[in-house]
């Protein structure tokens, strides 16, 4: 039982509500460009990306553990990891094998996927695969890779796939539609990184506000809000999403707050925590409110 407490922690349960947001709007650029829906290849998709999700949660938390970083951070509800693996180090061996335990799930279900519609599916999906084991043990030591992978696999990859998956095809409005969540996503990270600055740098971790510092990473951080929404606009402007997919601006008041609370920063990580949530709800309603449009479109 201590060692099944100790998985579900490394899962981070409640950082998972971020793969139905993201899967939702491919499964919503599939419906409004086709009309139907699979409910099984549906399913697949959800179990898919939610395996992924874990997999690279838990390959995190055990990388982290390994390295001593868990044991420097500073946690807050949403960084510094879950401390399961430091309340029970020898659940360690058990955690490996469930990060790839997950893997495989996505895997399999991935290549299912690539049964039904054909090899097209198989790039992106390796791609996706190897991004989640090399997170923790190569992208965050280069700043601007670090930005980058978490919107690419949650943005980009995860809808696209989704939409090809549902398809059989992929989709010029499934790529313009990923990018707001990308855009999100990798702003989510980028601001959960700055509690980890001293823990992460006492590794060798190199992400921005690491290199960069703390203001200027919150400009970063206003530039991916602002790239969100103006993607948005623009889309419906040209035709490529439906005029209802401009519901999603309205998470633009909170993303604006979120902005100059960022910019605010000098140090004190309890007054960042208010931020840091909302930051959480702009990344969750605004591709929840996006597919709200796709549907309605």
């Amino acid at each position: 039982m201590t060692t099944l407490k100790t998985l579900l922690g490394t899962m981070r349960l409640p950082f998972l509500l971020l793969t139905p947001a993201c899967v939702a709007v491919g499964i919503g650029t599939a419906f409004w460009q086709s009309g139907t829906l699979n409910g099984l290849h549906v399913l697949l998709i959800f179990l898919g990306a939610l395996s992924g999700h874990i997999s690279v949660n838990v390959f995190n938390e055990y990388f982290d553990y390994k390295s001593g970083l868990d044991s420097k951070t500073q946690r807050t509800p949403f960084s510094g990891g879950s401390g399961a693996l430091q309340a029970n180090p020898e659940a360690a061996k058990a955690t490996l094998w469930f990060s790839w335990i997950t893997f495989a799930i996505t895997g399999l279900i991935g290549f299912y996927f690539i049964g039904v519609h054909g090899w097209q599916l198989l790039p992106l999906g390796v791609f996706g695969l190897l991004l989640l084991i090399t997170y923790t043990t190569w992208w965050v030591y280069n700043p601007l890779l670090c930005l980058i992978a978490p919107g690419l696999g949650f943005g980009i990859l995860m809808v696209m796939g989704t939409h090809f998956a549902l398809t059989g095809e992929y989709s010029i409005t499934a790529f313009v539609a990923s990018l707001p969540a990308t855009f999100l996503v990798s702003g989510l990270l980028l601001l959960n990184q700055f509690p980890d600055v001293e823990a992460d740098q006492s590794i060798g971790r190199k992400h921005l506000p690491i290199t960069i510092g703390f203001r200027k990473s919150a400009f970063v951080l206003g530039c991916s809000y602002l790239l969100t929404y103006l993607m948005i606009i623009l889309s419906v402007l040209v035709e490529m999403l439906p005029i209802y997919c401009l519901l999603a601006l309205t998470s633009s008041p909170l993303a604006w707050k979120v902005f100059r609370e960022a910019k605010g920063f000098k140090g004190d990580i309890s007054q960042l925590i208010p931020a840091m949530g909302m930051n959480v709800a702009v990344t969750l309603l605004t591709p929840v409110l996006l597919t709200t449009g796709l549907f309605l479109g």
